[in-house]
């Protein structure tokens, strides 16, 4: 990545991936514009590296994202990447939660939504910059419990690779950040053991590593996990519905209940 790419704005910076991103970006020396709901939080990250500038933000409010967006050009006169991290997780089982299934999709995808449409113009005026998008490992196929969850981050999947293609006249980089389990107040509320969790640390090491190069379209890990579940994706119907009703998948890698 060229040396003048040093202007970064990270959505749901409060906490989790978004801060440990935040945290690392400012280390490397990058103008970071943290922006969250939770302002408090934003100026504690302020207060640990003065390279993040506090910018709080309701992403389901496309007049607040749109004024946002406008304070930080104001204050960093130019932007070269965005990472759009902002999500929300409810853990549904059998029964279809109306609600929260709509307030999911609300933040995860419309709230996604919002901020993309309000940096296509600018970065298409550019002819540069770099669009990433957060989705998840879940949303690669339906898994029945997390089915508000999962098809928030399908449909940004698919977003993501529709604005990939968008993008790709106009010299602006899109990439697609497909994580497992990650140590963050998502994944503590499940109550199983998590495979091949990943710590948040790590998680925000690997993408930065990966942002920088450009060269990846997907950035999925840890490795073997999103072998296995990309193996899942593939399946036809008449294989994936038995593995998954026989809950083979479930036996290999959730046998332990959190104690």
């Amino acid at each position: 990545m060229n040396e003048s790419y040093k202007k970064i704005w990270i959505t749901g910076a409060s906490s989790g991936i978004g801060r440990e991103l935040s945290l690392k970006f400012a280390s490397k020396g990058w103008k970071v514009a943290a922006s969250a709901r939770r302002e408090n939080l934003l100026k504690n990250l302020n207060q640990l590296n003065n390279n993040i500038e506090p910018f709080p933000l309701d992403v389901t409010n496309n007049k607040d994202v749109k004024e946002t967006f406008k304070k930080i050009l104001d204050k960093f006169v130019d932007l070269d990447v965005c990472i759009f991290n902002s999500g929300i997780y409810l853990r549904n089982e059998e029964n279809m939660n109306i609600d929260g299934m709509k307030k999911i999709f609300c933040t995860n995808f419309f709230g996604t939504v919002n901020c993309i449409d309000t940096v296509l113009e600018y970065f298409k005026i550019k002819k540069g910059g770099h669009i990433s998008i957060m989705g998840s490992t879940a949303g690669y196929r339906g898994l029945g419990s997390i089915s508000g969850y999962g098809a928030s981050k399908a449909a940004l999947i698919n977003l993501t690779e529709s604005l990939y293609l968008m993008m790709n006249n106009y010299n602006v980089k899109v990439t697609l950040i497909n994580p497992g389990f990650v140590q963050s107040p998502i994944t503590d509320k499940n109550d199983f053991k998590m495979p091949f969790l990943v710590k948040t640390e790590d998680a925000a090491n690997k993408i930065y590593t990966e942002i920088i190069k450009e060269k990846k379209f997907e950035i999925a890990f840890p490795a073997i996990y999103t072998s296995l579940l990309k193996i899942l994706k593939i399946m036809p119907y008449k294989i994936y519905f038995p593995f998954m009703i026989k809950k083979i998948i479930y036996k290999l890698l959730y046998k332990e209940k959190k104690k």
